[in-house]
């Protein structure tokens, strides 16, 4: 392993390091901003960006971990991030070998939140890393399939799946499967899924048998296709290293930045049909079949002009909601009534979105002016989402004496509220001078914006400034200045 570790290049350990920081493991001296102290006296934890610390810092602190568990999962990602440099540096030396499929391959991989939503846990034994093989050969490929997946709600907390569909780029079907989890189920989302118990009852597949399926499809280059199509590989357990999220390849003209489009509405805005009417259960053969009718329209039309996705307006009750999100997955939907304890009429949902360890689901209330009044009711630092929706940090404590932070969001940001309370009031009064009174609220809502990115930027540069002057008395102590 240490030689694996001494002869990656340093782009490739730069991201094994941001992944030990995001998985909060620890060598013999502790994670990452410890061992900079104890390593280096002289700028320690205040240049931290492993990003611009040396290939020998880098290296030096991956070895000191010893775990095999940890090893296994250094291995790991520095082979996936060899074959990613492997397929970049292909291109770069064989800059006609690019095939439009293999271009819409690095459009996904070069999304900014490619890194955060398919960095997997592949180091688990579970996991099933499907090889790249020689590098010449899989960029070659232009063979491609996609695929859909449905999830059920287990009693441990976790997701499993229940249905996986796969389509060839002929939209013919070369996979569709009921699948019979190995765990008890609590919730079958049938209003979702379109899937209920009497529906698994009797001879379904493993998913053992499917992965060997899977296995086979995905062998000599093959690209999986999928719309966010990380949720599909998380449940399934599968490593892939050539995909193509159709939530990554367009460009949208007015989307907030960090959201991506619904496949429905994405299909409706790029291929002119929904895939379903509000309301219908997901029909896992359909869904992989638009994603896949997706990329032939990106490959047939280029849509490089940013397109339109039509704005759906949010109805009265999912505005009389609160978002609560980054819920350790052990912790019961029950317990989070607690983050309300004055209010008697709301509901926590059962739905429960889970992602890795955590999971979010919403507090149902009565109205909007309640949901509203229970946020400013909450104590704790309040910021903005990555869409500028206001959001606070609170404290929770279990029945079992564990102390948890819950993130609790509101569903729209302040601007897009004021412009909903400007429309009824023009709607109420009908009055004349409405137009100019909601001209004033949209420059409202512009300066409120711009005030917010000048106080990010303010933090940001003092920071900066901070890490600066902590380099400054060092090199001042260091030359006895």
């Amino acid at each position: 392993m240490d030689k694996l570790i001494a002869d990656a290049n340093k782009q490739v350990l730069v991201q094994v390091v941001r992944m030990v920081q995001k998985q909060g493991l620890r060598g013999s001296k502790g994670g990452w901003k410890e061992f900079l102290n104890s390593h280096d006296k002289q700028f320690g934890e205040g240049l931290s960006d492993p990003a611009k610390r040396s290939l020998e810092i880098l290296v030096a602190f991956l070895q000191t971990f010893t775990r095999e568990e940890d090893l296994k999962f250094f291995g790991k990602m520095i082979r996936r991030h060899k074959e990613h440099i492997a397929m970049s540096q292909y291109l770069k030396y064989n800059p006609d070998g690019e095939s439009p499929q293999q271009r819409l391959v690095r459009l996904t991989i070069e999304h900014p939140q490619f890194m955060q939503n398919y960095s997997f846990p592949s180091h688990g034994e579970e996991w099933v890393i499907v090889p790249l093989g020689k590098t010449s050969m899989a960029m070659k490929s232009t063979y491609m399939i996609s695929i859909d997946c449905e999830m059920v709600l287990c009693e441990d907390g976790t997701e499993a799946v229940v249905k996986v569909c796969v389509v060839d780029q002929n939209l013919e079907v070369k996979l569709d499967k009921l699948v019979k989890p190995n765990k008890a189920i609590v919730d079958y989302r049938q209003e979702i899924t379109g899937i209920s118990a009497e529906d698994l009852e009797g001879d379904t597949c493993s998913l053992a048998d499917i992965l060997k399926s899977l296995k086979t499809l995905l062998k000599h280059g093959t690209i999986l296709i999928g719309h966010s199509l990380y949720n599909d590989l998380r449940v399934l357990k599968i490593d892939h290293p050539r995909v193509i999220d159709t939530a990554y390849i367009f460009k949208f003209m007015n989307l907030p930045i960090g959201f991506s489009p619904s496949l429905n509405n994405l299909c409706k805005s790029v291929l002119g049909f929904e895939v379903r009417k509000d309301g219908e259960p997901h029909n896992c053969l359909h869904d992989a079949q638009a994603a896949m009718k997706l990329v032939l329209a990106k490959l047939e039309h280029g849509f490089d002009d940013p397109i339109t996705i039509a704005a759906k307006t949010m109805p009265e009750r999912d505005l009389a909601k609160l978002l609560l999100h980054r819920i350790p997955i052990d912790v019961p939907y029950q317990e989070l009534l607690n983050l309300f304890p004055g209010e008697h009429n709301i509901d926590i949902q059962t739905d429960l979105r889970i992602k890795g360890q955590s999971y979010s689901t919403y507090a149902v209330f009565k109205d909007l002016e309640r949901a509203n009044r229970a946020f400013e009711e909450i104590q704790g630092q309040e910021l903005k989402d990555n869409i500028g929706r206001p959001q606070k940090l609170t404290i929770l404590k279990t029945s079992k004496g564990r102390t948890i932070t819950v993130c609790i969001c509101k569903m729209i940001d302040d601007c897009a509220q004021m412009g909903r309370d400007l429309m009824k009031k023009r709607s109420a009064q009908d009055d004349v001078n409405e137009p100019s009174r909601q001209k004033l609220c949209l420059q409202q809502c512009d300066h409120v914006k711009e005030i917010d990115r000048l106080k990010l930027e303010l933090r940001e540069r003092e920071d900066e400034i901070f890490r600066l002057q902590k380099t400054v008395a060092a090199l001042t102590e260091e030359h006895g200045i």
